[in-house]
């Protein structure tokens, strides 16, 4: 009979209870607690007070402030999703806007034309979202590399055109639609539910960030990091790379056009600029701000840059900034040149984005005190010599 916990039984045969499960459920759970704790925290922010000078407009329970986190909660969350292309499986995809767009537009288009209640709208809507995503990712994935980009790019701009064009009056042009506020759930429009507007918000986060843990961690997400490593190794295992991308990009797709449908409740319409390649850079850049593909980063990017979008045009246009030197105020009142230095100095300062600095920091911290005993250990040594 063997003494030690977690070995086989080698007169039985019959494996030993593993001593390391209790330990692994507890490593587990001291993994998730800060999350879970963040979210309880989220979820009883429309209750509170508290003022966050600087940070918001006004206390965090007050419309403006939930507005605004709830902007900040849906593009963390789209810049998740994103992120699925690219930092899980390589595809660097200028075209992700589309399929947001097409969520919002789809369902504000049915809501308007058919006179369709909201749900049903809402599920056709993301259903065109991803049809849209299974059509054109199944021709752009044909090409590999710039020419992927290319060709997803090239969609994105048709898309874009297609909507200033306004055919048949459809899309509203450069001025948009406006939803039909009757046929939406009367406890998402106006003002006062404000709060319920930010907990679908924090409900799209949750999912998108439950979504994409499942895509990852699964069979299919260790061939999604294969392929962005080596496309050539996973097909020479005899797997063919083509299905296993178009179904991240029929993923990323779906959750692209699930924040269309928050953003159309949010925003209480469909906007043009949703449409434009402009949009899918500034999810490319939550992701490189925050940290490509790892977990909690491109959520990170995604709230710190919509945050900094608003609350740096506030900066720019206010009466600190109008009383500098022209030398000062002329940079400072272009709120997309802050953006513009915060990036650059993110890139520069932290490789990998902000999701490596708490280890930047412990492996900073630790440098100190490992001088430190190595120090001493040569002092030692000398004294002995």
């Amino acid at each position: 009979m063997s003494t030690v916990t977690g070995t086989p039984d080698r007169t039985s045969g019959t494996p030993a209870a593993p001593s390391d499960a209790p330990a692994a459920d507890t490593a587990r759970l001291l993994r998730w607690w800060p999350a879970a704790v963040l979210v309880v925290v989220l979820i009883v922010a429309p209750y509170s007070a508290l003022p966050l000078p600087g940070l918001l407009d006004g206390p965090v329970g007050s419309a403006g402030s939930l507005q605004l986190l709830a902007t900040c909660l849906l593009f963390g969350a789209l810049a998740t999703g994103y992120d699925l292309l690219l930092g899980r499986t390589g595809l660097l995809s200028f075209g992700h806007a589309l399929y947001f767009a097409a969520g919002s537009y789809a369902t504000n288009t049915i809501m308007l034309e058919a006179s369709l209640p909201f749900a049903v709208s809402a599920l056709v809507g993301v259903c065109f979202g991803i049809a849209c995503a299974l059509v054109l990712g199944s021709v752009s994935l044909r090409v590999t590399g710039i020419g992927f980009s290319m060709v997803t790019l090239a969609f994105a701009q048709a898309g874009s055109i297609l909507v200033s064009r306004n055919p048949g009056g459809f899309t509203g042009g450069e001025e948009g639609r406006a939803a039909p506020a009757e046929l939406l759930p009367s406890g998402l429009v106006g003002i006062e539910h404000t709060a319920n507007l930010y907990w679908v918000a924090l409900g799209y986060l949750v999912l998108t960030l439950a979504v994409v843990h499942w895509a990852v961690r699964s069979p299919t997400g260790r061939v999604w990091e294969g392929i962005k490593e080596n496309e050539r190794r996973v097909e020479v295992l005899g797997l063919r790379p083509y299905g296993f991308k178009l179904t991240a990009f029929v993923l990323a797709g779906a959750l692209a056009a699930l924040g269309g449908l928050v953003h159309l409740l949010l925003t209480g319409g469909s906007t043009p600029q949703t449409t434009t390649s402009d949009f899918t850079l500034s999810l490319l850049v939550m992701v490189v701000l925050g940290g490509s593909g790892t977990r909690w980063g491109p959520m990170v990017g995604g709230i710190l840059y919509t945050w900094a979008d608003h609350r740096l045009g506030d900066l720019a246009g206010s009466g600190a900034v109008a009383d500098l030197p022209a030398v000062l105020r002329v940079p400072l009142s272009q709120p997309l040149f802050l953006l513009g230095v915060l990036f650059v100095a993110v890139v520069h300062l932290l490789p990998g984005g902000l999701a490596r600095l708490p280890s930047r920091l412990g492996s900073a911290l630790r440098a100190p005190r490992g001088a430190t005993r190595a120090g001493a250990a040569a002092q030692k040594e000398n004294r002995h010599s």
